[in-house]
This record gives C-alpha cells, structure tokens and sequence, in this order.
C-alpha cells in the first residue's frame, strides 16, 4: 500500500442478485464504469456499499472478485472497520494482500459513550495483529451514524503510535468547519470530504478530494470540481451542479435511490435490490426523483 487517496472517489454500492447476495460480476461493471467516469478510486464497503449489512465471508468474496476481475489495488480503498476487532484483521489483511491503496476503518461502532483509550485500543490492535508495513488506515468519522467520533486527540495519539500508517480520514459529518479544521491539523494526512457540497473549500484549504455516495451517480460533476479548482468562476459554476445533485439525493432514502436511478439508466433491474433493513424506493418517491432532476437537467454518464 502506498501513496495517498485524493480526487473524487465513489463510496460504491453494490448490487445485489436475487438472493440479495452481492452479484460480485454487477459490482466489477459498476467499479469500471465509474473509474471511465470521473472516479479517481473506489471506497467499496462502506456505508453506501450496505457493507454493516453483510457477513464477513460475503465481504472476502467482494474483495476476491475484485481482484480476480482485475480492478486495480492502487484505485480501492475498502471498507473493513468492524465491530470486532478480528473481522477488522481478517478484511484488513485482505485489503493489503490484493494491494489496495488503503483501508478506511469505523471505530467498534455498537457500545456508545465509550472512553478514547478504549478507541485507540480497538484501533491499536487491529494495526498490531495485521502487522504489515504496508498497512495505510483511513479513518472514517461518521458520528451521525456510528456514535463514536474520531476526535483530534485520538488522531494524534495513533499517528504518534504508529507514524506512516495513519493515512488519511473520511469526514461524513458533513460539517465544513470540523473538516477545515482537520486539514490544518493535519496537513500530512489525506482529509477526505464525505458531503460533495464540502469538495470545492477541502480542496482550497488543501485537503485531498472526497469520498462520496453521489460520485456512484454524478462523478462526472465532482471531476469536473477538481479539474476547474484553480478557476474561481469555473470552479463554483460546476460546484453549484454537484450541490444540486447532492440536496435533491438527500431528500431520498439515499442508498435506494441511487439504485433506482441506475436501474433506470442500465435497464437492468437488480440494480433496484437492497438488503434488510434498507427498503426499495416507493414509486411516488422514484417518480418525485427523477422529475427533480429532469428539471436541473442532470442526466448519468452513458454506459458502454
């Protein structure tokens, strides 16, 4: 694992079969599609990916059909952050056997209101028991969800611990100060905006791209941000496109409607499928969708 994540990277979702297992060949269509359409990289995995909804066996055969499919390491950065430390280990090493660039890794995520020791520990052994120099650990701060924050004293502590590993965190808290604030921190680190609204001033203030649910729809748009970041005008006017996408997506269950609308564009309706306890989008709301975004004029990238 070497270099840093930067650019526009996809927080995939994965399609699912009839058995609402992932269709791992669906998933390998999806990451190339992608990678020819503005994505610098992929987060397979993650949230967007329903990845706290699989086993960890299912997660394995995604990264193994990846490699098989020769998706290249230097574009994956995997989700592996579990709640037990050893599942962590296992996808962790994985990750590193397949070459991916980086893992991005959830704190244990069930108990709450748990003491920071105990976060660097849960962190400091997974790090310990992979025990491979070319481990690179992006940390993911979602608190919203998790409940578990990763606070600037406990990145501190692991990158003193462990220097070189830490390398870089997705900030889904979709506070632009909190992220700003991270970037002059820690310049070394590659700071990941989670909210595309946020691409256009992490970049300015010198932070690395984003890792987000509606690069799997409008990566062309969030390129189009990093591409014209030097021209003021230019940069706004493709900024102001991306935050269109992402308010009208945020008004949706956002997982199924992502999935709805690459139903639509690929004909192919698997893509409609989630796992429990996500829920299909209702027809009014598929309806709503892509009324709202007929109206911006905002249309997906064609597929070969």
């Amino acid at each position: 694992m070497t270099g840093l994540a930067k650019g526009v990277w996809a927080a995939a979702l994965t399609p699912l079969d009839a058995n609402l297992t992932p269709d791992i060949q669906a998933l390998v269509s999806h990451c190339r599609w992608l990678l020819a359409n503005g994505c610098d990289g992929l987060a397979v995995l993650g949230t967007t990916g329903e990845a706290n909804s699989f086993s960890v066996s299912e997660r394995l055969a995604i990264l193994d059909g990846l490699a098989e499919a020769g998706i290249p390491g230097a574009n994956l950065v995997p989700g592996t952050g579990c709640c037990a430390f050893p599942d962590t280990v296992a996808l962790t090493k994985r990750a590193i056997e397949m070459g991916a660039l980086g893992v991005l890794v959830l704190p244990p995520f069930y108990y709450k209101n748990v003491a920071e020791d105990g976060v660097f520990a849960s962190y400091a052994r997974v790090i310990e028991e992979v025990g491979d120099s070319r481990l690179r650990l992006y940390l993911y701060h979602f608190p919203k969800l998790s409940g578990v924050p990763i606070t600037h004293s406990l990145i501190e502590r692991l990158m003193k611990a462990y220097p070189g590993t830490i390398a870089g965190l997705k900030d889904s808290a979709g506070e632009l100060v909190h992220t700003l604030s991270l970037i002059k921190a820690f310049p070394e680190l590659a700071i990941m905006a989670g909210y595309d609204d946020g691409l256009l001033p992490v970049l300015a203030a010198g932070g690395a791209g984003c890792i987000t649910a509606c690069a799997n729809i409008a990566s062309p748009l969030a390129a189009a941000v990093v591409k014209a970041a030097s021209d003021p005008k230019r940069a706004d006017q493709a900024q102001a496109k991306l935050t269109s996408v992402r308010r009208i997506m945020e008004g949706m269950p956002m997982i199924a409607a992502m999935k709805e609308l690459l139903a639509l564009h690929t004909g192919k309706e698997g893509w409609r499928r989630v796992r429990p306890p996500q829920v299909n989008l209702s027809k009014d709301k598929a309806d709503a969708l892509s009324r709202q975004l007929a109206d911006i004029g905002f249309s997906l990238a064609p597929v070969d």
